[in-house]
């Protein structure tokens, strides 16, 4: 079964979010800025979600997440929660 490791940001805003994601883009730190802004508990980890599966992330996350570029921040991902920017740190087949 496939698994991934990545990291995210949650903030309440599209406009939030595209600004966190225009930080990175220019050399901000990742896990800083979740450290800082994200409303997500995984904020103070740098936003690590750690390993996980297929099913075991929102739907609009495991698209991004089983699919997407690795070492790119994706985003702003809508879900339930919030406004999301992805960072695909590992994925295994």
């Amino acid at each position: 079964m496939a698994k991934a490791r990545a990291r995210h940001i949650l903030v309440p805003t599209k406009e939030k979010c595209e600004e966190l994601k225009t930080q990175i883009e220019t050399g901000g730190d990742f896990a800083a800025i979740a450290k800082t802004h994200s409303t997500c508990p995984s904020g103070k980890q740098g936003g690590d979600l750690g390993e996980f599966g297929p099913g075991q992330m929102v739907k609009e996350f495991d698209s991004v997440v089983f699919n997407g570029e690795l070492g790119k921040v994706h985003g702003p991902v809508q879900t339930q929660f919030g406004y999301h920017l992805l960072e695909i740190t590992s994925r295994t087949p």
